[in-house]
C-alpha cells in the first residue's frame, strides 16, 4: 500500500541556464506576477470606466519604482546579511537571490503610479482600486519564487504539511547555536502567503462588486487584509530580521499600516459612499467623438441659418427702395 507524503519538497534548483543565459526562478516568479497583475487589472480598469490600454503605460513606471522600492525597503529591514559582520553591501544589489520587501514595494511603486496616473490624466485612487486585487494575485505568484530559493520559510514543525530543506540551507537553531538537524521540517510560510493572498483577492472582487467600492476603499480593504495575514505568518518565521520591541519589524509595520487602513477605510466611506462616477481627473475626461462630431455639425447649421436670416446692405437698399409708396414727397408722380 502506497504511503501519502507526510512533507512537502523543496525544488531541486532555483536556476536553469540557457547557454551562457541564467534563468532563475525567483526573478520568473515575479514577471508572471506581474503579468497576472496587469491582466487583471485591466479587466477592472475597464469594468470602471477607464481605458485598457492606460494600465501598461501606468505599470511602465509603477513596476520599476516598486522594485527599487521593495529592494530598499528588505535591506533595510534585514541588514546583517549586507551591513553586518561577514555581510557584503554588494549584495544588497543582487535582486535575483530573493528579498523584496512589499511595504517599500507599494510605497515607492505608489509614487510611480501616481506619475503614470497624472500622465494620463487618471485618479490614483481609482487606478489603485482596479489594482488592488491583481496586486494580491502578484504576491501570491511571487512566493512560488521563496520556495525555490528555499528562504523565508518558518519554525520546524512535525504537521503533515511541513517543507523540506537541503541541508545547505539549513538556519542555525537559536536553541542550541547549531544548525537545525538534516530532515527537520519548518513550516511553509511561503505556502500560508500564497493562499491568503488568494483568499484575499476574491474578497475584494466580491466586496466591491457587491458594495461598488470606490475613491480608494478598495486599495485600503487590500492593506488590511493583507496585514491581517502577515501579523500571524511572519511571527512564524525564523529567518534573520530587524526587531523592535521583542517583536520583527515586519510586525510592527502590519500592525501600524493594518490599523491605519482600517481607519482610512471608514473614513472615506462616511465621506465618500459608493463607487466614483468616472475615473478621470477633472477636465482631463476624453471627449466622445461622434459626440464631437455631432456638436460641430450644430455649430455648422446654426451658422448657416445666422447667415441665411441677416440680409446684406444692398438687399436692405432695395428693400426700402422698392417699399415707398407712389406719390410721396420722396417719390413725386411723374408729369404728363
Amino acid at each position: 500500500m502506497t504511503s501519502l507524503a507526510t512533507s512537502i519538497p523543496s525544488p531541486p534548483e532555483h536556476t536553469w541556464y540557457v547557454g551562457p543565459l541564467p534563468v532563475r526562478a525567483y526573478a520568473l516568479a515575479i514577471l508572471v506576477g506581474i503579468v497576472a497583475a496587469v491582466w487583471l487589472t485591466t479587466k477592472r480598469w475597464k469594468a470602471r470606466g477607464g481605458d485598457p490600454d492606460d494600465v501598461l503605460d501606468i505599470a511602465f513606471w509603477a513596476v520599476p519604482f516598486g522594485i527599487v522600492g521593495g529592494r530598499l525597503y528588505h535591506v533595510f529591514s534585514t541588514p546583517d546579511p549586507y551591513w553586518g559582520e561577514n555581510g557584503d553591501p554588494v549584495r544588497a544589489l543582487f535582486i535575483w537571490e530573493g528579498g523584496l520587501g512589499i511595504w517599500g514595494a507599494v510605497a515607492l511603486g505608489a509614487v510611480g503610479a501616481w506619475i503614470g496616473c497624472r500622465r494620463k490624466g487618471v485618479r490614483l485612487s481609482s487606478f489603485a482600486d482596479a489594482l488592488a486585487p491583481g496586486l494580491l494575485v502578484a504576491q501570491a505568484i511571487g512566493r512560488l519564487g521563496n520556495w525555490f530559493n528555499q528562504e523565508l520559510f518558518g519554525a520546524p514543525t512535525t504537521l503533515p504539511w511541513g517543507l523540506e530543506i537541503d541541508p545547505a540551507y539549513l538556519p542555525i537553531d537559536p536553541a542550541t547555536g547549531a544548525q537545525y538537524a538534516e530532515g527537520t521540517l519548518f513550516h511553509p510560510t511561503f505556502l500560508y502567503e500564497m493562499l491568503w493572498n488568494l483568499a484575499a483577492a476574491a474578497l475584494l472582487i466580491w466586496l466591491d462588486r457587491r458594495y461598488r467600492l470606490g475613491h480608494g476603499r478598495v486599495f485600503w480593504a487590500y492593506v488590511a487584509f493583507y496585514t491581517l495575514g502577515r501579523v500571524w505568518i511572519e511571527m512564524l518565521r525564523i529567518d534573520t530580521a530587524e526587531m523592535v520591541l521583542g517583536l520583527r519589524l515586519n510586525v510592527w509595520t502590519s500592525i501600524l499600516l493594518g490599523l491605519g487602513a482600517l481607519v482610512a477605510f471608514v473614513v472615506i466611506g462616511r465621506r465618500h459612499p459608493g463607487r466614483e462616477d468616472g475615473v478621470w481627473l477633472p477636465g482631463r475626461a476624453p471627449q466622445d467623438p461622434e459626440a464631437v462630431e455631432a456638436e460641430t455639425e450644430t455649430d455648422d447649421v446654426r451658422d448657416g441659418s445666422d447667415d441665411a436670416s441677416e440680409p446684406d446692405a444692398d438687399e436692405l437698399a432695395q428693400t426700402d427702395t422698392d417699399s415707398r409708396p407712389v406719390g410721396s414727397d420722396q417719390d413725386p408722380a411723374p408729369r404728363s
